[in-house]
């Protein structure tokens, strides 16, 4: 039985998410695939960042880009608002929680000093650690609610699927979206497409049309109708009739996002193909106890060229 460890924004519970720093530790650890998501800045360069606006919580503002710049303080800012000279000046090494709750402030390891990179130095920095075998699973941020926010989202995905080929990675990368605009414009460009779903995003506005009127609320049946290849969805809509309907469709399910290793395990009973987690180091050791083959860990860069 082949059930895949993703590593959700790398490792979001050990380092800080969508970090050099971050994939650096999670290719140590060993996953399938390494899960991170990508914006376009006012520059159009791809960057990392969860948010379309610069997050208080894992970015700290360090200082302008130049003296006087009228765009600082940055944090709170629209990320397709701000160059990527003006995000590199951000800290996003060390999460600022909103509470004391933030289980990942609990678990997560700061770096300081670590500046938002770009998907080029990403796909590069795979590539220095003999990651070959490591597929890459980039969310695109687009929200077609919030068109002032999001941008153009055939430009993006344009935009990401050429950094790929530049880097010879078409072949070992998905593009996974919300907004399945995303997968549309994606179909004939990557053979990888992971339609992501939760509640939320379960109406016309995200999906471009009504999964419940035109499938009789089969989510698996509308994904596979866009050309997606895999259905993601959050593990609130897992259930034996997700599963079934997905098998029928003729698409694996990767559910995110599972922390506990129990959950993960009624997650396989169902049948998943793979579990996104932000404790990769837990999926390993619930792996080990099942008898499900283990990725290897990318313990060290590649040796460089004489």
């Amino acid at each position: 039985m082949q059930v895949e460890i993703h590593g959700h924004r790398g490792a979001r519970g050990l380092r800080p998410e969508n970090t050099l720093p971050g994939m650096a530790f999670t290719l140590g650890v060993g996953v399938h695939a390494i899960e991170f998501d990508v914006a376009l800045s006012a520059d159009r360069r791809l960057v990392l960042t969860h948010d379309l606006t610069v997050s208080p919580v894992t970015s700290t503002d360090t200082g302008p880009a130049i003296p006087g710049d009228p765009a600082f303080p940055y944090v709170g800012k629209p990320i397709r608002s701000l160059s990527q000279q003006q995000l590199r000046t951000l800290d996003v090494g060390v999460r600022r929680p909103k509470s004391p709750s933030d289980r990942f402030a609990r678990t997560q390891i700061p770096v300081p000093g670590t500046r938002m990179p770009t998907l080029g130095a990403v796909l590069a920095l795979v590539d220095a650690y003999g990651g070959d075998g490591v597929r890459l699973n980039i969310e695109l941020k687009s929200d077609p609610t919030r068109p002032d926010l999001s941008g153009d989202p055939a430009e993006l995905t344009e935009l990401v699927v050429a950094e790929l080929d530049r880097h010879g990675r078409l072949g070992g990368a998905a593009i996974l979206s919300f907004d399945w605009r995303v997968l549309r414009a994606a179909e004939s460009l990557i053979a990888e497409r992971y339609a992501l779903v939760e509640k939320a995003t379960l109406t016309p506005a995200w999906l471009g049309l009504d999964h419940v009127a035109d499938f009789g609320g089969d989510i698996a049946a509308a994904a596979r109708s866009i050309g997606a290849t895999t259905l993601s969805p959050d593990r609130v809509l897992v259930d034996e009739r997700l599963m079934a309907r997905a098998a029928a469709a003729g698409l694996p399910v990767a559910v995110w996002t599972v922390n506990d290793p129990e959950e993960a395990g009624r997650m396989i009973d169902l049948g998943v193909a793979g579990i996104v987690t932000d404790y990769p180091d837990r999926m390993r050791e619930l792996w080990s106890s099942r008898g499900l083959p283990l990725p290897a860990p990318a313990a060290a860069l590649r040796p460089t060229p004489a």
